[in-house]
């Protein structure tokens, strides 16, 4: 018998969460607001270069960020001592521009994750500034909640990388610490402002978000429970439509969208398998 440490325990949340997320209603609402929205009768798309790719991101980061300042600035506590922007959503723009077909800029991991760090965050500020305003008090606060929110993310599939940096800058930034419980209120109006320019600007010529909740299809969820079907075979074979097969030659779905770099990279490595 393995030891128990070597076991293989898996937790899906989705198991059961999924059961009480409804499915999304992109057919009752107009064709032109669901396409904004991520939603194609067609997924096939449109592809266009890196070039053009790298402009559009150029302008969606810029735009984004500069708004974040902008809309921030006008609320009193922040214009006073707060921070306009939280440095993290720098991060966060890379992705939600640059990679927004990667499963960590969807919205639920960019909003999910950013409340998870800011709760987590903010929470061990206060607790540990209880017990002494010590530095190696503080280095310890962040180095904890950092590792907590990866791990929820992780337990919670709501990874999104910039989510690490939002904990730690919550405990270590003496500029956010002094912000308190306010500072999840501006990671929310961050989240908001990016995730609107984003599928404005995304969905020309491309599609985001690929899924809002998950890529499984949450309409047919209450059918297979009824039906006393099993979920997990048909969830694996909803993620298949997300996967890049590399095997004698490498295989990509229409949707996902690759830079020449990315697909030379992934047909050198099919050339060594």
């Amino acid at each position: 018998m393995a030891p128990l440490w070597y076991m293989n325990f898996d937790f899906d949340i989705d198991k059961y969460v999924d059961r009480i997320v409804p499915a999304p209603p992109w057919q009752a609402l107009p064709y032109s607001l669901s396409y904004l929205l991520g939603y194609r009768k067609n997924p096939s798309e449109k592809k266009f270069g890196n070039i053009l790719l790298a402009a559009r991101a150029l302008l969606g980061v810029f735009i984004s960020i500069l708004l974040i300042q902008l809309l921030s600035h006008q609320i009193p506590w922040v214009a006073a001592d707060g921070p306009r922007i939280i440095a993290s959503f720098g991060a966060a723009a890379v992705l939600e521009f640059y990679a927004f077909e990667s499963p960590f800029a969807q919205p639920r991991n960019f909003i999910a994750s950013q409340i998870l760090a800011t709760v987590i965050g903010v929470s061990l500020s206060k607790l540990f500034q209880l017990r002494s305003n010590d530095d190696w008090i503080r280095w310890l606060g962040g180095a904890l909640a950092c590792a907590l929110t990866t791990s929820l993310m992780g337990l919670t599939k709501t990874v999104h990388p910039p989510a690490g940096a939002t904990a730690l800058i919550a405990v270590v930034d003496d500029r956010i610490v002094s912000v308190g419980w306010k500072l999840i209120p501006l990671a929310l109006l961050s989240c908001g402002i990016m995730l609107l320019v984003a599928l404005i600007l995304n969905n020309v010529y491309s599609r985001f978000p690929l899924y809002w909740w998950t890529p499984s299809d949450l309409g047919a969820l209450p059918q297979k429970q009824l039906s006393g079907l099993s979920l997990d075979d048909e969830e694996k074979g909803k993620a298949r439509q997300f996967e890049i097969i590399i095997g004698d030659k490498v295989v990509v779905p229409e949707h996902i969208q690759l830079t020449p770099e990315e697909r030379l990279l992934l047909e050198q490595i099919s050339s060594r398998l």
